[in-house]
């Protein structure tokens, strides 16, 4: 079995299932809700584990009873919890999602900016026996020191390269093997909105590879300058939420698993297409035998 490290942010999400997202001032309401755990390395993390690997998580949460729920559920998935450290005085991040019947969602989150940024606690000689090391932007000194860790240890890095108010992507991305940009994020690292021209501005930032997710439409990414792309499986969309997050984990477990980047990218196209399928965030992940299923007969 293949070991995975995340490092991230681990979030409650309150997910309510919605006719229209909400837009200006009223009462909306819900006909479905879920309380799960969220947050992009967290959930990640859940994929990895769906999907073969033994997955550790690396992560700050509040000393509060909401910190206490993040952990126990993600233990209940699976997932080695040691490294999920509570921080006293500080709240756990929590989320409101709204996903309407079309799948598309809307977010209002809260992090607590007194969580805890020293990273000198991590067991970072764990990393040498590991299979990849996945990380979302959201702890931007943990990512560098498990990143470096990593690259001194010849273990492949993957960035979750998302949207941030910091704009920490920018300074990150080029410390991994492997960055998988959002939309967003691109845009933001690269200052354009033509995802193969900010790929290419990218991979000149950057000596690792580097690809753009793209929803529906599938994903892009570089051979010799070039872009490949890989489309998206059409499949009946039921809530897109949580899709990204195991976007990034399949990756990071068919990178453990040595796959060549084609079928990487294709496994984890397909893993994020099955969550799609399912509402509620981290529980629609699908197993490896259901992804494996869904590839034979694509």
């Amino acid at each position: 079995m293949v070991s995975v490290v995340c490092l991230g942010i681990a979030i409650m999400d309150q997910v309510f299932a919605v006719e229209n997202l909400p837009s200006g001032s009223g009462k909306e309401f819900a006909h479905d809700f879920m309380e799960i755990g969220g947050g992009p390395a967290a959930t990640a993390a859940v994929a990895a584990v769906r999907l073969g690997a033994q997955t550790i998580l690396w992560s700050r949460v509040g000393a509060d009873t909401i910190g206490n729920q993040i952990i126990a559920e993600l233990s209940s998935y699976g997932v080695d919890v040691t490294g999920v450290r509570q921080i006293e005085g500080s709240r756990s991040t929590l989320a409101s999602v709204c996903v309407d019947r079309k799948g598309e969602r809307g977010i209002i989150s809260f992090t607590d900016p007194n969580l805890e940024v020293d990273p000198s606690w991590l067991p970072l000689e764990l990393i040498e026996g590991a299979g990849c090391i996945l990380a979302d932007c959201r702890w931007p000194r943990g990512v560098e020191a498990v990143f470096r860790k990593a690259n001194d240890a010849g273990v492949p890095s993957l960035l979750d390269g998302d949207l941030t108010p910091d704009k920490a992507v920018i300074s990150l991305a080029p410390l991994a093997t492997h960055v998988a940009f959002s939309q967003g994020g691109l845009q933001q690292f690269s200052a354009t909105d033509d995802p193969v021209e900010g790929l290419r501005l990218a991979a000149r930032a950057t000596d690792g590879w580097v690809c753009v997710t793209l929803g529906e439409k599938g994903s892009i990414w570089l051979e010799d300058g070039e872009p490949v792309h890989q489309p998206g499986f059409v499949v009946e969309v039921v809530d897109t939420v949580g899709a990204g997050d195991t976007f990034h984990g399949a990756l990071a477990v068919a990178l453990a698993e040595h796959k060549p980047i084609a079928d990487a990218v294709r496994f984890a196209s397909a893993s994020a297409a099955l969550k799609c399928t399912r509402f509620g965030g981290r529980v629609g992940i699908p197993t490896r035998s259901e992804v494996d299923a869904f590839l034979r007969d694509a």
